[in-house]
């Protein structure tokens, strides 16, 4: 009998759990904030060949320094500057086929069939933040004079997106709930306690950088670089006991 008690008490605990899970319903909040990017952030490369690895090395390593001694002198500072890459390669010569049905003597420089190294490429890549915003085209001008030659990437953000990221989460509660009042009105439904909560992430998205009011622009003596508007956006799932 203690055993059938336990077995029934069982059953019906699960019976009831099944049925507080399987009568819900949910419902998706979209929350956004609009931001305009108060910190650039630049990713670029100085790139050097020369006939020897060492060679390629110093060369490259003149150039770097003449780079952060640039950026010094627009005042950024160590924690915004940082070295994402460093590689050296080889470089090949390949050789070409000899023509269909010639000698190999009457095409010395055809052979050997294996490639040659001929130098060596060595490759730094850099990541700076730039927090003044009416430095980016100064910036920019200036590394690829002191020595950077490969500009890889510019994008905007915002410093502190925490709590942009908190005010869009409670825009996307916020606006879960607006649609589960309306179902509810609509259904004539009682809804219960919240049973799960989900958030599916957030991402800032930019854009409007060729619609620009004062806020939105850099320039100077070097290129002319809109900085647009961050959207960040969070989506949130909320779950729902219908009684």
């Amino acid at each position: 009998m203690l055993i059938l008690a336990i077995f029934l008490l069982a059953s019906t605990n699960r019976v009831l759990n099944t049925a507080t899970t399987t009568n819900t319903v949910s419902f998706n909040g979209e929350g956004k904030v609009f931001a305009v990017p108060d910190i650039a952030a630049v990713s670029f490369s100085i790139v050097t060949e020369a006939k020897t690895s060492k060679e390629a090395q110093d060369q490259n390593s003149e150039k770097s320094k003449k780079v952060v001694e640039f950026l010094e002198s627009q005042n950024i500072e160590d924690k915004d500057v940082k070295t994402t890459g460093y590689s050296i390669y080889p470089q090949y010569s390949y050789p070409r086929p000899i023509p269909l049905g010639a000698e190999s003597t009457t095409y010395p420089d055809y052979y050997p069939s294996t490639p040659k190294i001929t130098g060596y490429q060595v490759s730094q890549s850099f990541e700076v933040k730039v927090r003044d915003l009416e430095k980016i085209s100064a910036v920019l001008d200036g590394l690829v004079t002191a020595g950077a030659n490969n500009i890889q990437n510019l994008g905007f953000q915002v410093d502190n997106e925490d709590e942009l990221k908190e005010e869009a989460r409670a825009k996307a509660i916020e606006n879960a709930k607006e649609k589960a009042a309306m179902l509810k009105k609509q259904l004539g439904i009682r809804l219960g306690k919240i049973v799960n909560y989900s958030e599916g992430g957030y991402y800032p998205v930019y854009f409007k950088a060729e619609a620009l009011d004062s806020r939105g622009g850099v320039g100077g003596g070097g290129p002319s670089v809109p900085t647009g508007e961050n959207e960040i956006v969070v989506n949130i799932t909320i779950t729902y006991q219908i009684k």
